[in-house]
């Protein structure tokens, strides 16, 4: 087979008549039958393996702005009739449909699969768009240029796994809730069964998470029914609804306060939060067999503060696990 490349020299030097604008030049390199470089006889054949008889051991091609192709010395490439062989003739006005994919590889017509099939001749195979009826020994190929291609984009990351915001599965509860008050920095309010974020005051929740809980996925969600859907909760809320949620260094203890409690160690930022909705906050691996901790606060007038509750429908911070 021929490799494709052809300078600005040679472009310059091709026939006018079938230069057509050409604007890249490369080589050509066979794969996944008898691979190898793409190389030239002096008569436009294109050949892969071939051992003697060329006019060139890796072809130069150039492809121009409608896809059409020219040899190194200006010849037009076309696909003969009736058998599809691809040749670059004399005084040919080059067959157009070729093109060079992002990663090289190229194609006729939007197809990838070439057919080579073998001579007799030195070892050499010739290079089809469509096996010739009744040829034998034809293979399927993949041919590849080592210039023109722009490059692939990186492929999108695999979107990350979150449990459901809902409590229809496994779930952690937390086991500590304190709430601490910049305006009152030195004071241990000792564990609640309410969260509260209003003003000065923010809420810190603990979270133990059992060792069976190993190689699984956590997502925090917050839960936030409307009134009319509470059994055995309740809450007060007004205000914007701006909830800054995070993670800390550390779990609190019932002897927390504002000055002593965990330094953040993830901030999740601010999430408005509204009656009748669900909230995942964040998805992480999760930590089994270690006690965590966040915590909520706000600043923008929010003042908010419910019972934590699983019964129907659930209230409050929770950590699905999937």
């Amino acid at each position: 087979m021929k490799s494709i490349f052809v300078s600005a020299a040679l472009i310059a030097a091709a026939d006018a008549l079938i230069a057509r604008d050409s604007t890249c030049c490369f080589h050509l390199t066979a794969s996944g039958g008898p691979g190898g470089a793409v190389g030239e006889l002096t008569d436009g054949q294109a050949r892969i393996g071939q051992t003697a008889g060329l006019a060139t051991g890796q072809a130069t091609f150039c492809i121009d702005s409608k896809g059409g192709l020219t040899d190194g010395t200006g010849k037009g490439c076309i696909l003969t009739s009736p058998t599809s062989q691809f040749q670059c003739d004399a005084g040919a006005s080059p067959t157009d449909g070729f093109s060079v994919s992002c990663d090289g590889t190229l194609a006729f017509n939007g197809n990838t699969d070439f057919k080579s099939c073998p001579t007799g001749d030195n070892g050499g195979y010739n290079i089809y768009t469509t096996a010739p009826a009744g040829q034998g020994g034809c293979v399927s190929i993949k041919l590849s240029a080592d210039n023109c291609k722009s490059g692939c984009p990186a492929p999108a990351p695999p979107a990350p796994k979150t449990c459901p915001a809902a409590l229809s599965g496994a779930y952690e509860y937390p086991h500590l809730i304190v709430p601490v008050d910049s305006k009152q920095p030195d004071k241990a309010f000792g564990t609640q069964y309410n969260g509260t974020v209003a003003g000065s005051v923010s809420s810190l929740f603990n979270f133990d998470i059992p060792s069976s809980d190993a190689g699984k996925t956590c997502s925090l969600v917050f839960l936030f029914p409307k009134q009319a859907d509470l059994e055995t909760s309740s809450f007060d809320f007004s205000g914007a609804g701006g909830i800054d949620f995070a993670m800390l260094k550390g779990p609190a203890s019932s002897s927390t306060t504002y000055n002593n409690k965990p330094g953040v160690a993830t901030d999740y930022g601010v999430t408005k939060v509204a009656p009748g909705n669900s909230y995942t906050i964040a998805t992480f691996a999760c930590p089994a067999n270690s006690a965590i901790g966040f915590g909520l606060s706000t600043s923008d007038g929010t003042n908010f503060s419910f019972f934590q509750d699983f019964n129907p429908s659930p209230i409050g911070l929770y950590i699905t696990v999937c």
